[in-house]
């Protein structure tokens, strides 16, 4: 695999605008990833060692150009969903460590096992379910830092009801400080779009902190950000059994969150990007930045627009910005020992607003109202039970769907046409002699093999004369599973006990190369019933 691919042929003309790019985005992504950090439980320094090495690891491997890669509000928090499920304490390093080492082995996994196609493709509604979820439960979880009260626990809606309850003891300077930061991060994007809003909000909460003493006022600040690079830190093997399902879920999210940000700003002139190499690169972030205390990582919609919109040409910008959270480590950490909670809460507050989509409800109410129920479902879930739980309903769910559009295969009947052709029946059409020629209209498979079997009999017993022979079209099957071929054979004694033989016509080159692999393939070789295509089926006294 070839290294830094998006830098091979480098311009100088596009330097300026790298750098420029990842200084804009590090502007983003540096306080946005230690704000998530506070959503996973962790402490804020595994958010700015989240910039270091996952983001030096993609540049190196992955292939969309304008890509900025930290982590997610929604892997931040299945991160500390797992984390507490798993009966780890929060803030636990060694959980984290765990975590994402696990969450790189089962990308790995997916890539050696090239799911990557599999993964992409989870039902829109379950994402819709998901991210509302998500944003949801995030929200809520960061209100008590805005209002200066000590959080609840347990659930989402448990959270809320302790909220209300301690509304009372609303720190006020907390309250005021939360107030203009929310009013900066809605306003600022409007009115100064280039203009990184995050960065503006946490620079005014420490010089606030700093000028007029909110410490003193009752503010809630952070704990101290350590100043240097992240140390090496082992897994703890007590816990891999128990986050395990959690690693799995963040694996998925991962790898659909990247790729949904990596094709939504590609540009046209851009290569074609490789689902493959997207999951190997996304392996080894994770693979790679477990050992150095970073959260689980993925492509970011917001640091990755960011980085488009101020001109990002290559993964050169990703390595400034990488460059960017080594230097507040290095030299500027001690400047976050002044800002609030309140700040990073209202800075994750206004990220997770774009999760909570009710127009995105109304959609798929228009278009299928069985979807919109599915979203509502695993949003509900994701309430109740857990996020966890609302990503195992929704790839059950994604599951139930696929199976149901896979089993809507139908057969059609083929018959002569005026001039000649076969194709499907049509008045006027004129049937062969003794011959039902028979079209599956998509390819055959465990879900929908028996009820293509069933629609095959039904079509025989509606003939007024029984035929001699029943030929299957198999022109649109690609490869044949033992499930299939099972079903085949089962078929063909059915039709035998009529005294009808059944043929095959039309196999592809593997559908053939594994019946030739079968027991019965000697027998029917030798009767001639297996044919190279339809019109060699059929008797040569036909019309």
């Amino acid at each position: 695999m070839t290294l830094f691919p998006t830098l091979r042929r480098y311009r100088r003309d596009s330097l300026a605008r790298d750098l420029l790019a990842g200084l804009a985005a590090g502007a983003v992504v540096v306080p946005q990833a230690m704000a998530y950090a506070t959503v996973a439980g962790m402490p804020v320094q595994t958010g700015l060692y989240t910039c270091m090495v996952p983001m030096l690891v993609y540049a190196a491997l992955g292939g969309a150009r304008a890509m900025s890669t930290s982590t997610t509000s929604t892997v931040a928090t299945l991160t500390a969903s797992t984390v507490l499920a798993a009966g780890a304490a929060a803030g636990s390093i060694g959980a984290l460590v765990t975590l994402t080492l696990e969450a790189g082995l089962v990308l790995l996994a997916m890539r050696l096992l090239r799911l990557a196609s599999l993964v992409e493709n989870l039902n829109t509604a379950v994402l819709v379910g998901v991210k509302t979820g998500v944003g949801l439960v995030v929200a809520v979880g960061q209100l008590p830092a805005l209002f200066g009260v000590d959080p609840g626990t347990g659930g989402f809606f448990a959270q809320l009801w302790t909220l209300l309850g301690r509304l009372g003891g609303t720190v006020p300077a907390t309250a005021l400080l939360s107030a203009g930061l929310l009013a900066v991060l809605l306003t600022l994007p409007r009115v100064l779009p280039r203009f990184p809003a995050p960065l503006a909000a946490i620079a005014l909460a420490i010089a606030a902190t700093a000028l007029f003493d909110l410490d003193g006022r009752g503010v809630a600040l952070i704990d101290p950000v350590p100043t240097g690079l992240p140390a090496p830190r082992l897994p703890d093997p007590a816990l891999a059994a128990g986050l395990l399902p959690g690693a799995i879920a963040i694996a998925f999210m991962v790898f659909m969150e990247s790729l949904a940000v990596a094709r939504s700003m590609r540009r046209p002139a851009d290569p074609p990007l490789d689902d493959d190499r997207e999951l190997t690169a996304a392996a080894a972030a994770n693979l790679a930045g477990a050992w150095f205390q970073s959260l689980p990582s993925a492509g970011g919609f917001s640091q990755t627009a960011v980085n488009d919109r101020a001109g990002a040409r290559t993964q050169a910008a990703q390595l400034v910005t990488a460059a960017l959270a080594v230097a507040v480590a290095l030299w500027l950490a001690p400047v976050f020992d002044l800002l609030p909670r309140a700040a990073l809460a209202a800075v994750v507050v206004t990220a997770v607003l774009g999760l909570i989509a009710p127009r995105e409800f109304v959609r798929l109410a228009r278009i299928d109202r069985t979807e919109c129920c599915l979203a509502a479902a695993t949003a509900l879930v994701g309430l109740t039970a857990g996020l966890l739980a609302a990503v195992a309903v929704g790839v059950g769910a994604t599951l139930v769907l696929v199976l149901r559009e896979l089993d809507r295969v139908g057969v059609l009947e083929l018959r002569r046409a005026p001039d000649g052709r076969l194709r499907p029946a049509e008045p006027g059409d004129a049937p062969v002699p003794g011959v039902l020629a028979l079209l599956p209209t998509g390819g055959l498979y465990t879900a929908n093999v028996r009820s293509a079997q069933r629609q095959i009999l039904d079509a025989v017993a509606a003939q007024g004369t029984p035929p001699r022979l029943v030929v299957l079209d198999l022109a649109l099957q690609r490869a044949l599973s033992v499930t299939v071929i099972d079903a085949i054979l089962e078929l063909d004694r059915q039709l035998a006990r009529e005294g009808i033989s059944l043929h095959l016509a039309h196999l592809e080159a593997r559908a053939l190369a594994t019946v030739r692999r079968t027991h019965w393939w000697p027998e029917w070789d030798r009767t001639g019933r297996i044919h190279p295509d339809l019109e060699s089926a059929l008797p040569a006294d036909g019309p």
